[in-house]
């Protein structure tokens, strides 16, 4: 572990430069890791970090590429969130060197983690509803993680997802797979499960604030439209969920 001196005061670093401690991060301490990239913020630099830091803030997860370009282009213009335009910013990549220079932690898709230890620090709200180890399903043995997520994704079915949902005393209904099929959709698009405030936020823009609001969800899944949905879905345990 290396070190980084910033107006008088120590702070350690991880082997690839990142703030072991995220709390330690100010601007100033940013501007001392973008130097050590070889940077100089500017006003541009610090929107996008900016916004870096409040969707982390927000949502308790750092944007991988796809969802920050989303953002960037909502709020700051499409030009300003092209390939061309981050790159110049961040020649490093934008998702590793401005993370870094943001205080944040690296983003990864849900097929870069290891889920089986992901999953240890994400405990389920009702233990006990879903399946925890594995179960049988049309002569075949299916596995699960602790907390109910399908170890092999590719396994699910809709007829799967009926069964599971049955487990955990729930009767799939068409609200049932709106939210399912959207959860479903935003993964093979995003490359993560949404957590719930994710989830909220862009089933409202696509497809309105009537089937998007937290009454609704929770109504179609107690245990969390995220959390639950997720274990229904076939998907992986959504990064970051801190409320189902």
């Amino acid at each position: 572990m290396s070190n980084l001196v910033v107006n008088g005061n120590q702070f350690n670093l991880t082997f690839d430069g990142r703030l072991a401690n995220l709390s330690d991060w100010n601007p100033d301490v940013a501007r001392a890791i973008a130097r050590e990239e070889g940077l100089e913020l500017t006003e541009a630099h610090w929107d996008i970090i900016n916004l870096m830091r409040d969707y982390y803030f927000t949502y308790n997860i750092t944007p991988i590429l796809k969802l920050l370009k989303r953002e960037v282009a909502k709020k700051l213009g499409a030009e300003r969130a092209s390939d061309e335009a981050l790159n110049q910013l961040f020649p490093g990549g934008v998702q590793f060197q401005a993370s870094k220079i943001a205080g944040l932690p690296v983003p990864m898709l849900d097929s870069e983690l290891e889920q089986s230890s992901h999953v240890t620090s994400t405990p389920a709200k009702s233990p006990g509803k879903h399946y925890s180890d594995s179960f049988e399903f049309q002569g075949r043995q299916i596995k699960v993680y602790p907390i109910g997520n399908l170890v092999n994704p590719e396994e699910w079915s809709e007829e799967m997802a009926e069964h599971l949902a049955r487990k955990e005393g729930i009767e799939l209904s068409d609200a049932h797979w709106v939210v399912l099929r959207y959860l479903r959709k935003f993964y093979f698009q995003y490359g993560i499960t949404p957590m719930v405030k994710i989830l909220m936020k862009h089933m409202a823009e696509e497809l309105g604030p009537e089937v998007s609001d937290r009454e609704t969800l929770y109504k179609l899944f107690p245990g969390g439209p995220s959390r639950q949905g997720s274990r229904i879905a076939g998907l992986p345990a959504p990064q970051g969920c801190i409320d189902g």
